[in-house]
């Protein structure tokens, strides 16, 4: 099993404070993972920072706002001088819509979405890329990893989330488009699609019995998915037992989707 040792390899995840992301955190720290965390709320901060910690292995956590590009280079670029290296990149960070019919669905609101889900994977994607192409050219052969979080909004009909189902569907595409162009430095990209999953972004739902009485039943899972169970494909996803797998879509969803 010593393709899924991630001793020495840093790994950067936005979003990586809570929900899945953190889920994602805590297998690759269990794995021996060194951790960059970015996210925006201080107080989840610190609460990862203190329960990764734990692992006993290096974590950097910055507080970072992914829509804003100034903030990514900024804090990419502490992130590298402090760690050394970034291994793999998990795009992880995203924002709920406000459900809404389409035809009231207001610009502003689809902008808001945009901004974290699609620009903010942008600029993150785009530094990761930048440090792995710099350190193929400089003869460095371990590759890399780039990883977007999509979601099953992106294949299945998302009605009155038009907004987050085409930010999901965007990072499909640009995920396969990476694929393709970084396959030649050693560099993967793949996403990942969450069905239904129990976090804070879904606790509305999942807490309205209406809602869950109407979900649960098409999942034959029979239960929501939990951040944990994201820990297993980000290993898989930032080990070399990977290194061959690139412009997949990863549907973890209970079979949702095909039911």
């Amino acid at each position: 099993m010593e393709n899924f040792d991630l001793k020495g390899k840093v790994a950067l995840i936005t979003g990586g404070n809570g929900g899945i992301g953190l889920g994602m955190a805590e297998g690759l720290a269990a794995s021996g993972c060194d951790l960059v965390i970015w996210g925006s709320n201080p107080g989840k901060n610190a609460a990862a920072e203190a329960k990764l910690k734990g692992f006993g292995h290096r974590v950097l956590v910055q507080k970072v706002d992914v829509s804003d590009e100034n903030q990514v280079e900024a804090a990419f670029a502490e992130a590298l001088k402090t760690m050394g290296r970034i291994d793999g990149c998990f795009a992880n960070a995203g924002v709920s819509q406000s459900r809404s019919a389409f035809h009231e669905l207001s610009t502003a609101e689809w902008r808001r979405v945009h901004s974290v889900n699609t620009d903010g994977a942008f600029f993150t994607l785009r530094a990761a890329a930048r440090h792995m192409v710099e350190r193929s050219k400089a003869g460095d052969t371990t590759g890399g990893r780039l990883v977007g979080m999509a979601s099953t909004a992106a294949i299945h009909g998302a009605a009155r989330a038009q907004s987050y189902a085409a930010s999901k569907g965007a990072m499909v595409a640009m995920i396969r488009a990476l694929a393709v162009e970084m396959a030649r430095y050693g560099v993967t990209a793949n996403s990942i699609l969450p069905g239904w999953i129990e976090t804070e972004m879904t606790a509305g739902g999942v807490a309205d019995p209406k809602f869950s009485g109407a979900v649960l039943p098409r999942i034959p899972a029979r239960r929501w998915g939990q951040p944990d169970d994201f820990g297993g494909i980000a290993v898989y996803l930032m080990s070399d037992a990977s290194r061959y797998h690139t412009g997949d879509s990863f549907v973890i969803d209970g079979a949702y989707t095909i039911f």
